[in-house]
Parts: structure tokens; C-alpha cells; sequence
């Protein structure tokens, strides 16, 4: 019964993507910049609701900007979180601005593309992030660079906090965790990590009942003086202080 109750929400979810998808093709030219972000954490929000993963937000995520978002990075399932709670814009992978179905949602978001093995294209993203920031933007980024075992954090990367210090806009450090609110205790589930699969963590977590996503969101702060590398690491330990 677990693995037919999974297949239906994977089917029930598929449909949604593909639903957000024609969205995006149709709906999306006619709105607003304030409409679409509507729509995003509109549809992020019932994505989990489909899937069964309930959402605590702690503390309070951002309304407008200018702020750099900085959090921990898990599971696929992070972008959807953090987009249910409040719209922000995100910077991934360039691979993902080609994955059929979730690039062109990625793109509509808009995400910002970088590659990461790529130092100059790191800079050009800076320097989008800078504007975007200057507009008055929500940007989000996993300054881990890849996802972790949830349990500890990897160390930050200090490359795109320079937009923050570039734009002088604040930084708001965001704590995620998965929890079994069976146990109360840490959930491996949506785990995506080392040689594991995206199918295979989706099917975890569509067969895991009772997951709960928490996000505890830190207080804004300015460089005031540090250095990237300076401040990245602080933020890294403010991060793990609001996990516990």
C-alpha cells in the first residue's frame, strides 16, 4: 500500500509540475513581476501540500528587499521550501536551466544561472546579483555549494556574499531541517546527497509520511566592515545556531 500511495502522489505531483509549467507558458507574459511571485510560492505551497510535507517558518522571512538570503542546502526539496515560505530568487546550477520541465519553471522564477566551475562566470553573477539587489530584490543562495547530510554543515563559500557587501544590502541568515514529527528527530528522507539519486530521494520522501520542513529565519545583518570570507564564516555558525 506505501509504494501505491507514493506512485499516486508522484502522479498527482507530476501533474502539477506540468500544470505550473503550462502556467508559465501561457499565464506568465500577461502578469505583473508581484503577480508571478505570487504564483511561484502559490504553487510551491501546494506542491508539499500534495506531497505530504507540512512547513513551520520561524521567525520572519523576508517581504521585499534588498536581502541576500543565506541557507544550508539538503534536499531538492529546498528550493520548494524556501519558495513556499516567501518569494525570493535563487542562484543554481547552470545545468538546471536545461532539465526538461523544472528549467523553464527555474527560468520563470527567475533563477540565476552559474557555472560553478567557471571563476569568471562567478563574477558575472555577482554582478547580477549586485543589480538585482540594488532593485530591491529577495535573492537566495546555498553558499555550501552542494547539498550536505543535514546533520553538519559543509564550509561556505565567501564568492557570492560579495554581492551583499558590494550592494551593501543586508544578509539574513535561514537554518533548514527536515523533521519525523513521529519522533521529533531529524528526517533522512529527502536526504540528496553523495551518490544518491533524485529518484530515488523523491521516492523516499513521497514514501515517508509525516515529514515536516522547518525553517528558522535569523535576524538581517550588514557587512560593518568584514570581509567576505570574514563574514561567510559567521554566517556558517549563526546557521548552526539556529538549527538547534
Amino acid at each position: 500500500m506505501k509504494g501505491l500511495t507514493a506512485l499516486w502522489l508522484l502522479l498527482r505531483g507530476t501533474a502539477h509540475v506540468l500544470g505550473g509549467w503550462w502556467t508559465v507558458r501561457t499565464a506568465f507574459p500577461r502578469l505583473t513581476p508581484a503577480e508571478r511571485q505570487t504564483r511561484v510560492q502559490q504553487w510551491a505551497r501546494t506542491l508539499l501540500r500534495l506531497w505530504r510535507v507540512d512547513l513551520q517558518v520561524h521567525g520572519q522571512p523576508p517581504r521585499q528587499g534588498p536581502v541576500l538570503l543565506v541557507a544550508n542546502h539538503i534536499s531538492w526539496l529546498d528550493i520548494l521550501v524556501l519558495h513556499a515560505a516567501g518569494f525570493c530568487r535563487f542562484v543554481s546550477k547552470a545545468e538546471v536551466h536545461h532539465w526538461p520541465l523544472i528549467g523553464p519553471l527555474a527560468t520563470a522564477a527567475g533563477t540565476l544561472y552559474i557555472e560553478r566551475a567557471s571563476p569568471r562566470d562567478a563574477l558575472r553573477v555577482v554582478h547580477h546579483m549586485r543589480d538585482a539587489l540594488q532593485r530591491g530584490e529577495v535573492l537566495a543562495v546555498f553558499p555550501e555549494g552542494t547539498t550536505s547530510d543535514g546533520r553538519s554543515l559543509l564550509p561556505f563559500h565567501a564568492n557570492l556574499i560579495q554581492a551583499a557587501i558590494s550592494a551593501q544590502a543586508p544578509v539574513q541568515p535561514v537554518a533548514l531541517q527536515f523533521i519525523d514529527q513521529a519522533s521529533g528527530q531529524p528526517s533522512t528522507a529527502p536526504m540528496y546527497v553523495d551518490d544518491q539519486t533524485l529518484l530515488g530521494s523523491v521516492w523516499r520522501t513521497l514514501t515517508t509520511p509525516g515529514i515536516c520542513a522547518v525553517l528558522r529565519y535569523g535576524a538581517p545583518q550588514h557587512a560593518e566592515g568584514r570581509e567576505r570570507r570574514a563574514w561567510a564564516a559567521e554566517l556558517r555558525q549563526q546557521v548552526m545556531a539556529l538549527r538547534d
